[in-house]
């Protein structure tokens, strides 16, 4: 096949745009003048001027909980306790639980309870996630099923001034309650993210390093591959509570294959900005796991042959993660582990240039920065020189890979991209534009650098020859779109190894 007679953005420095494409069963096999190769009778798709990147990757997504989400209470943009309640009221599904996700209570007129979430559900048990997924909000009939079991270390557990549960838990106490209570049959995780696998091809997402480990995520698209085979290519998280696990069979970073791979350990050190848990310097928020603890779980990891990623969203979450990845870099680099940080989402402006100087890569959300703002001016209102500091941290030589942390905010890569150049998402000017990125940069951070990430950095995420042909057609180059034009540059097709895994052409 030959793409021609458009733009097509290799990511290659060496030779950054072609006219043309050629590809020879999975992989790119040429550039510019490939139409004048000897290929054998070749189909020619004329572009028409379009413009053809390498496959997105979303770097950090949860994606089997995404595609469930979708077909959950969606709870997200509501500004009041009473219209929260209302579409519970209104809409509560169906199925032994009401299900859903999304709320942020931080504006709200009354803090979410057990009892005002009784008076919408009639009995049946109810866990709706907030926007952060750090947060769970249940009602008396879901509280009652823990029998009053719900303290954990790591954990957060609201209460009133009786010492009862007031039905709102967070960290480590939301997320055990959800492994004991609120189950999904297998059929319908499957069914889930088979829809959200397509819904992802429609956005030119040919990648994803999940984060859903922790509920069976890697069943679940082994599932898929051997029912219908699996079209997105997988780099799977798995929590570090499963190292004693792995090192007993043996297993290692990277087995697998093309579309579904085990990639590295995730460890939390913090909780959220939205649920007002990150670990601050000040003292303030919920520290889950210590930085002598990661040091020593980052250790055992690399003998085990086993990068580690770390949640670290506050500046005291992210310096002890530093300080730990710092002091074990004798046991990881000498192996070519690739160490991240997830979010660093505020950083004390001393350990901005520590991720380049560590060899440290960041795993960012670039809508995050206009979706938290408000949250960040109201929480953070001292320390957003070194909030979403996009930019510092590239310039710094960090390597920064994006990803949207779906269902926080949707799993949409040309909406981060947006979000990285124009730091906004409404009509208020660009947040903190000082730290706002080119189209190129945000492109390189959502194709090349979350190969890197992997070790695919030798076959993805670059459309040049001998790598895979994992590509995007897209109605414009957002490299050369004017900023406040961005929204106009639609996906139009998505090709995974060399097959149409979206919209294949002929196109209008």
């Amino acid at each position: 096949m030959i793409l021609d007679n458009g733009v097509v953005r290799t990511m290659d420095p060496s030779l950054p745009v072609a006219r043309a494409l050629a590809i020879a069963g999975e992989r790119v096999a040429g550039g510019v003048g490939v139409h004048e190769t000897s290929l054998p009778t070749p189909d020619v798709v004329d572009l028409r001027g379009r413009c053809v990147v390498p496959g997105f990757t979303d770097s950090h997504v949860h994606f089997p909980t995404w595609s469930l989400g979708r077909r959950d209470l969606s709870l997200d943009g509501v500004t009041s306790l009473s219209a929260a309640l209302e579409l519970v009221r209104r809409k509560p599904g169906e199925g032994p639980w009401i299900r859903g996700q999304g709320w942020r209570d931080a504006g709200w007129e009354a803090r979410p309870t057990k009892e005002a979430l009784d008076e919408v559900t009639g009995g049946r048990p109810a866990a709706l996630w907030a926007k952060d997924l750090h947060s769970l909000w249940l009602n008396s009939a879901a509280l009652a099923l823990a029998g009053g079991d719900v303290d954990v270390e790591g954990g957060v557990v609201e209460r009133d001034e009786r010492g009862e549960p007031t039905g709102v838990l967070r960290e480590e106490a939301a997320w055990r309650f959800r492994e004991r209570f609120p189950s999904v049959p297998e059929d319908e995780w499957l069914e889930v993210t088979r829809t959200g696998v397509k819904l992802a091809h429609s956005r030119g997402v040919t990648a994803v390093h999940d984060k859903d480990g922790w509920v069976g995520a890697p069943e679940i698209f082994q599932r898929l591959k051997e029912r219908d085979g699996l079209t997105l290519r997988v780099w799977q998280s798995l929590p570090h509570a499963k190292l004693p696990e792995l090192e007993s069979l043996g297993l290692r970073s990277r087995i697998g294959d093309d579309f579904l791979r085990l990639g590295y350990l995730k460890v939390f050190m913090d909780g959220t900005l939205g649920s007002q848990t990150a670990w601050m310097l000040d003292g303030s928020g919920v520290r889950i796991t210590s930085g002598d603890e990661l040091g020593e779980v980052v250790a055992r990891a690399a003998r085990a042959g086993w990068p580690v990623g770390v949640h670290a969203i506050g500046d005291r979450a992210n310096r002890e993660a530093l300080d730990a990845f710092a002091a074990t870099r004798d046991a990881w680099q000498p192996r070519g582990l690739r160490p991240r940080v997830e979010h660093a989402q505020c950083l004390a402006s001393d350990d901005l240039r520590r991720f380049a100087e560590l060899g440290v890569a960041c795993s960012v959300q670039f809508s995050h920065a206009p979706s938290d703002r408000d949250l960040a001016e109201r929480f953070w209102p001292d320390r957003l020189e070194g909030a979403y500091a996009f930019r510092s941290l590239l310039e710094s030589g960090a390597v920064l890979a994006n990803g949207s942390d779906a269902p926080i905010e949707e799993l949409d890569p040309l909406a981060g991209v947006r979000a990285a150049v124009t730091r906004t998402i409404d009509e208020r000017p660009g947040w903190r534009m000082q730290e706002a990125l080119t189209p190129e940069q945000a492109l390189h951070a959502t194709t090349v650098a979350p190969a890197w990430l992997a070790g695919d950095e030798r076959t993805r995420g670059k459309l040049v020859p001998g790598y895979l042909a994992d590509l995007v057609v897209l109605s414009r180059d957002p490299i050369e779109c004017p900023p406040g034009e961005l929204e106009s540059v639609a996906v139009v097709a998505t090709m995974v190894g060399g097959r149409w895994a979206h919209n294949p052409p002929p196109w209008d």
